[in-house]
């Protein structure tokens, strides 16, 4: 019995262990403000000398700015994480503000390091993610706003903007850099382009289709 106990405490250990390591790790000083001019290679950034840091490296402005819409997809990401604010190196934190003209849209996308978790500030936000395979189950809602709505880590999420006017959501994010895969910018803008074959067949639709698509990204 006591084997079986020390048995199911250690395999708890190790769970929480691999859980712990998939994410940034914790920061082992007050902070570690980001050092741009270094050039050593570490998961992240090199620290500043906490002697050289002051207030403005925990600092931006900007978030109160809208957005420029005036574009294909009609929406407008500020970020607000670590290449912005070099203070939030090893913290595992940042945020985005999002502008949507009318009807505007932030495409299927994926932070593959990050939770996203959204506030909408004015509008109307049609929001939704997709479960992983083989459910790819299709989770959505209407936001207006003063709703919050979150996105795991990893999975194809998008909003669209669903009312008459502009629409306004800032989102905190789990990453001091979630990083951002544009689901069409990666599949049909690659470089070097995937063969137009594979896409072909992936998409069960005509070669021509695809070079259509990519001509366009």
């Amino acid at each position: 019995m006591a084997k079986h106990f020390l048995l199911l405490n250690l395999l708890a250990v190790l769970s929480f262990c691999c859980v712990v390591l998939a994410f940034e790790p914790s920061p082992l000083q007050d902070f570690c403000v980001a050092d741009s001019a270094s050039t050593a290679k570490v998961n992240g950034l090199a620290c500043k000398d906490p002697k050289s840091v002051g207030a403005e490296d925990f600092f931006f402005s900007g978030l109160h700015l809208a957005g420029n819409t005036s574009n294909t997809f009609g929406s407008k990401v500020t970020p607000a994480n670590v290449a912005q604010i070099p203070g939030l190196n090893t913290l595992g934190i940042s945020l985005a503000r999002v502008d949507y003209a009318p009807w505007g849209i932030n495409p299927p996308h994926t932070h593959p390091r990050a939770t996203e978790i959204v506030t909408v500030l004015e509008g109307f936000l049609q929001v939704g993610f997709v479960t992983s395979n083989p459910e790819n189950r299709h989770i959505t809602k209407v936001l207006k706003k003063g709703d919050v709505f979150v996105f795991p880590i990893g999975l194809v999420h998008y909003q669209r903007n669903v009312g008459k006017g502009n629409a306004v959501a800032i989102a905190a994010l789990s990453s001091q850099n979630p990083g951002v895969i544009s689901i069409a910018n990666a599949v049909f803008g690659s470089e070097p382009a995937i063969a137009a074959d594979i896409l072909a067949k992936a998409f069960q639709v005509d070669a021509t289709v695809v070079a259509q698509i990519q001509s366009k990204i």
